[in-house]
């Protein structure tokens, strides 16, 4: 158990409490479920996810409940061996609610998967990318880590990342990403800071997820695909989340890294 004194500062986001245990909190013993497997795919994309079940490449070992929806996670079988599969919500918050249940059942090892915009237009429509920090302009991931201005996901998991699409001969960019919680507050004055400090993706849960995996000390990582267009004169969504052979092989490649872990 940790405790420690919290300062009241200027601004609330600001006050960090490590803590442990908070008041509602996993618990790594009595949350484990017997057939969770230490490795763990997250992943946005409902269409594929639908499509493996109507193949049956999946079966479903629990269902997270929330107001909103049911998010059930899944055993996958590659080959001869099984990942978890997490339906991942949008949005930080619930993004990091859905990763520590899966914690709590016992995953260790994860690889998300998901689309982003680019900051860059010339990176191509399902371009893969691959964050190697992500500036944290959200909430939940200063309630995990001290505030600062980047999180890093898993050094061994961003290897892992590209040493599978090494082996496959897939083109990919290392890049920090921008974590933001409001869509319709991505301004071109924030696109171009953004860009000037390196960013070249934007989306919504990377940063959170990173400081979830840095607090619970397990091992995460992330793969996007260049989704819809922030660099012009006006946004250009591109059909992005029509890209069906990108977020299909995604999932795949996701779960060989995975494994890799």
């Amino acid at each position: 158990m940790t405790t420690e004194s919290v300062y009241a500062q200027e601004f609330p986001i600001l006050e960090y409490d490590p803590t442990i245990p908070a008041i509602i909190d996993i618990d790594l013993e009595q949350d484990r479920h017997p057939e969770m497997p230490e490795h763990c795919v997250i992943c946005f994309f409902r269409d594929v996810i639908e499509h493996f079940l109507e193949a049956g490449l999946l079966t479903r070992l629990h269902t997270v409940k929330s107001e909103m929806l049911e998010h059930p996670v899944y055993l996958y079988q590659i080959g001869d061996q099984k990942v978890a599969l997490l339906h991942q919500a949008v949005g930080a918050p619930l993004a990091v609610y859905l990763l520590e249940e899966c914690i709590g059942m016992g995953a260790r090892k994860f690889i998300a998967c998901g689309g982003a915009g680019v900051l860059d237009r010339s990176i191509a429509m399902g371009h893969l990318l691959v964050p190697t920090a992500a500036v944290r302009d959200e909430g939940t991931s200063y309630h995990y880590l001290p505030p600062a201005r980047e999180v890093t996901p898993s050094a061994s998991a961003v290897q892992a990342i590209e040493t599978v699409l090494q082996r496959h001969k897939i083109d990919y960019l290392l890049t920090k990403t921008w974590t933001t919680d409001a869509i319709f507050r991505e301004t071109r004055a924030k696109v171009a800071m953004r860009r000037a400090e390196g960013c070249l993706a934007v989306e919504m849960e990377a940063a959170s997820m990173f400081a979830v995996a840095q607090f619970r000390n397990v091992t995460l990582g992330q793969i996007l695909y260049g989704g819809d267009n922030l660099d012009g004169d006006e946004w250009d969504g591109r059909n992005w989340m029509a890209n069906w052979s990108v977020r299909e092989r995604l999932i795949q490649l996701a779960a060989e890294a995975c494994l890799e872990l």
